[in-house]
C-alpha cells in the first residue's frame, strides 16, 4: 500500500513539475477521451433485430425492382460503411432529419447518405479539433502556467469550431448555389421563351436551355437537366416542377413553377406566360443591381472615414500639437 502511495505521489510530482499545476488533470482528461473513443464503436455496434433485417431486405428488394441498375450501382460497400452507425449519425426526429436533408439538397449534396456523412464529419472534426486543443493545453502547461479558464477554453473552443465547420461549409455552399441560380434564371427564361416560340415543347426547351447554360450557370443547368430526366422517366410534371422549386430554394424559381402549374391547369398559353414572367425577372434583376448600387455609398462611408479623416487630422492638427508640446517642454525646463 505504501509503495502504491509513493508511486502516485512521484507521478503527481513529475507531472506537476513538467506540465504545471494542471498537468495531472490534463493527463486524466486526455486518457478519458481516448477511452471514450475506444469504447464508442463497441457501444454503437449492437445486434440487429431479425425482423428488422427481413424488413430492410424486403425494402431494398422493392427499391431495386423500382429503380433498376441505377440503385444497384449505388449500393456499393463504400455507401454502406456508416450503416451500422445510422442510429447515432442520423437525427431520429423526422422533422429535423427533413430539414437537414433539404439543406443538403439545396447545397448540391443529393446522395442518400448525405445526412449520415454530414453528421459523421461533424463528429469527426469535433473530436479531432478537441484532441488538438488538448495537446495545445498540455504544451502550454509544460512551457508556462496558464489559468484554468484558459486551459479549458483552449480545449473546448477548437472542438466547437471543428463541430461547426461542416455546418458553415454547407451553409456557404447553399448560399453560393442559390445566388448562382438567381443570377442565371432570367437568362434561362429568355432562352426558354425563344425555344417555345420557335415551336419546341416545354420538355425540349428545358433540355436545350440546360445544355446552353451549363458553362455559365452549372447549378441551374443541373436542375433543368434533372427536371428533363424526371419528365422523360414519366413522372408527373407538376410534382417534378415542385421538386425543382424545393431543391433550388429560390423565390424566383418558386414563382416560375407556380406560373407553369397555373398555365397547365387553366389551359393558357405557356409562351405568353413565359413572356410576361421573363420580363418581370429582367426588371427584378435590374432592381437588384440598382439596390446594390444604392447600398455602395453607405458601405463606403465607414471606410472613407477611417482612411481619410485620420490622415487629414494629422496633417491639419499635427504641427500645432507638435509646437504646443515643444513649448510646454521648454517652459518646464
Amino acid at each position: 500500500m505504501e509503495f502504491v502511495t509513493n508511486l502516485f505521489s512521484f507521478a503527481n510530482d513529475w507531472l506537476t513539475e513538467n506540465f504545471g499545476e494542471l498537468g495531472p488533470l490534463l493527463i486524466i482528461g486526455v486518457l478519458g477521451m481516448f477511452l471514450v473513443l475506444l469504447t464508442l464503436p463497441i457501444m454503437l455496434k449492437k445486434q440487429k433485430d431479425p425482423f428488422d433485417q427481413l424488413r430492410d431486405a424486403a425494402r431494398s428488394g422493392a427499391s431495386d425492382n423500382e429503380d433498376g441498375p441505377r440503385l444497384r450501382r449505388g449500393n456499393n460497400k463504400n455507401a454502406k460503411k456508416l450503416d451500422k452507425y445510422a442510429n447515432f449519425l442520423e437525427p431520429q426526429d423526422e422533422k429535423q432529419y427533413s430539414e437537414v436533408k433539404l439543406k443538403l439538397l439545396q447545397a448540391g449534396y443529393r446522395s442518400k447518405d448525405a445526412v449520415r456523412t454530414y453528421h459523421f464529419l461533424q463528429f469527426l472534426l469535433g473530436v479531432a479539433f478537441l484532441l488538438i486543443g488538448a495537446l495545445f493545453a498540455i504544451y502550454s502547461s509544460a512551457t508556462g502556467e496558464p489559468s484554468l479558464q484558459a486551459s479549458i477554453g483552449s480545449i473546448l473552443i477548437p472542438g466547437i469550431v471543428g463541430y461547426m465547420l461542416p455546418k458553415y461549409w454547407v451553409t456557404k455552399r447553399q448560399q453560393t448555389r442559390q445566388e448562382e441560380i438567381t443570377n442565371g434564371f432570367p437568362d434561362s427564361l429568355d432562352m426558354m421563351l425563344v425555344c417555345v416560340e420557335a415551336g419546341q415543347s416545354l420538355d425540349q426547351s428545358i433540355i436545350r436551355v440546360s445544355n446552353e447554360i451549363k458553362a455559365g450557370y452549372p447549378a441551374l443547368a443541373e436542375e433543368f437537366e434533372m427536371v428533363a430526366n424526371e419528365m422523360k422517366a414519366g413522372k408527373d410534371k407538376t410534382s417534378v416542377l415542385r421538386d425543382m422549386s424545393e431543391r433550388a430554394g429560390v423565390p424566383d424559381v418558386s414563382s416560375f413553377v407556380t406560373v407553369l402549374i397555373q398555365s397547365a391547369t387553366f389551359g393558357t398559353s405557356i409562351s405568353e406566360a413565359l413572356r410576361v414572367f421573363s420580363a418581370e425577372m429582367r426588371d427584378k434583376r435590374i432592381m437588384r443591381a440598382e439596390e446594390k448600387a444604392n447600398k455602395l455609398p453607405t458601405k463606403m462611408t465607414l471606410a472613407t472615414m477611417m482612411l481619410t479623416v485620420p490622415p487629414l487630422l494629422i496633417i491639419l492638427i499635427g504641427p500645432s500639437i507638435y509646437e504646443i508640446a515643444v513649448t510646454l517642454s521648454n517652459a518646464s525646463f
